[in-house]
């Protein structure tokens, strides 16, 4: 059993005398299993403490690049804040680099202006476009690792994507939708209509989300009609515009799957046509849906962890540079809040 550790201080841990530690490790006959459970627990706490050590005092310095709305970029922004703490005795210093709409070459020369500098790693939301990856190529070759936030660049040399499962959460919205809304037939005998409302096509997560909509809804409740609209960005008025206009079109329209935000313009697009919402399901626990879920003009928020993504991102940037043993690639569980669940974070 290779190990770095003292005879005597495995002896120590485990609560046992030098020489039964002896006959462990030389794998001698004569010691019971429980025995021999103790000693090898005991060298893993060994090992587990000196990661613990090994930190003490060292310093990372992570960039966070995020392409998204403030209300958004806000939240994420306090989830990263609150858990940094956490991660002593390794300290943690954060950039950010926050921008509600911004040209693919303003993005990419951020990036590459954090591969000049040099940093520890890069957490970054952006969109998938073949720029993007590519400044993520020449971020890998300096030897800062990137890790993907919400949504995902999966072509890239990324080191790890950390967020939802975005395909479940579209699935997830469907069936929701679907029952809430019953066999989908609807207005005028047509069927009744569900409007999709992206921020922008570029983005995968939204992408993926949609993917999983569309798929759950063909298998179980083919009635419904979607329609959709994209490229407001998230932004406020852009939505209120896109989706004005398009009502106009979608009489049948009854119910939003927003995946993309600016839910608030939502809401006012169908007021202005004197037109209800039955059922309205969006992501994220921002200022706005806490507000309008609070209202009861939500149905219904997906939500994951943002916290324990960003203790994710941060633990994997410890990984690459040899701070931590390598780690699963996870994603966060689907949550489904209404405002009878609301996280503890955010009831008051």
């Amino acid at each position: 059993m290779a190990h770095p550790h003292l005879v005597k201080d495995i002896a120590l841990q485990a609560g046992v005398s030098v020489a039964t530690v002896d006959r462990v490790l030389n794998q001698r006959a004569g010691v019971r299993q429980h025995t021999q459970r103790r000693v090898a627990q005991a060298l893993a706490e060994l090992e587990r403490q000196s990661a613990q050590v090994g930190l003490v005092g060292r310093k990372f310095l992570i960039d966070v690049v995020m392409q998204a709305p403030d209300r958004f970029t806000q939240v994420a922004r306090a989830a990263l804040e609150r858990e940094l703490p956490a991660l002593q005795p390794a300290i943690f210093r954060s950039r950010f680099h926050l921008a509600e709409l911004t040209p693919v070459s303003t993005l990419v020369t951020t990036l590459d202006s954090i591969a000049a500098r040099g940093s520890h790693g890069v957490l970054l939301k952006a969109p998938d476009l073949p720029e993007v990856v590519a400044a993520v190529q020449r971020l890998h070759v300096r030897g800062i690792p990137v890790i993907t936030l919400v949504t995902d660049l999966p072509t890239s040399q990324r080191l790890a994507y950390v967020g939802m499962d975005n395909r479940a959460a579209g699935q997830t919205a469907a069936y929701l939708m679907g029952e809430w809304l019953g066999d989908g037939n609807g207005v005028g005998g047509n069927g009744t209509g569900v409007v999709v409302s992206l921020s922008s096509n570029r983005f995968r997560g939204e992408e993926e989300r949609e993917i999983g909509f569309h798929q759950a809804l063909r298998e179980r409740y083919p009635a419904l009609k979607v329609h959709e609209i994209s490229e407001g960005f998230g932004l406020h008025s852009a939505t209120a515009r896109l989706l004005g206009e398009k009502l106009k079109q979608w009489p049948d329209a009854v119910a939003v799957y927003s995946v993309g935000g600016a839910n608030a313009a939502i809401i006012e697009a169908f007021e202005r046509q004197g037109r209800a919402c039955r059922t309205f399901i969006g992501h994220d626990l921002d200022a706005d849906n806490l507000r309008l879920l609070r209202q009861g003009r939500l149905s219904a928020v997906l939500h994951h962890d943002l916290q324990h993504d960003m203790r994710t991102a941060c633990l994997h940037v410890m990984r690459a540079h040899g701070a931590l043993a390598p780690l699963p690639l996870t994603r966060s569980s689907v949550q489904v809040i209404t405002p009878y669940n609301l996280p503890e974070a955010f009831v008051n």
